[in-house]
């Protein structure tokens, strides 16, 4: 699995970066928790404040392309995103907002 950032732009105002990406792999689709864990040793940040908020595969394609914040505190990542999305990423304490 290889993983490439086409953009990475930082805002401020919610404390977080955004990103871009695309995954390149072989066989079936990766999972959302290895595609995580994979963008968060490269960026080489904490595993709980990444939040991948989709990935979209092709029919077809051995490419996938995804969306995801990096932010600076857990406070923050919890006044601003969903109840749902960060139940699906598996953040900690989600299921009981």
């Amino acid at each position: 699995m290889d993983i490439k950032i086409l953009k990475d732009k930082n805002n401020p105002l919610l404390n977080r970066r955004e990103l871009d990406f695309t995954v390149k792999y072989e066989g079936s689709t990766p999972s959302r928790s290895d595609v995580k864990n994979k963008l968060a040793a490269m960026l080489n940040a904490p595993l709980e404040l990444l939040v991948i908020q989709r990935i979209k595969t092709e029919y077809g394609m051995q490419e996938s392309k995804g969306y995801a914040k990096l932010y600076e505190d857990a406070e923050r990542m919890k006044e601003v995103e969903q109840a749902y999305v960060l139940k699906r990423n598996g953040a900690p304490g989600s299921e009981a907002e």
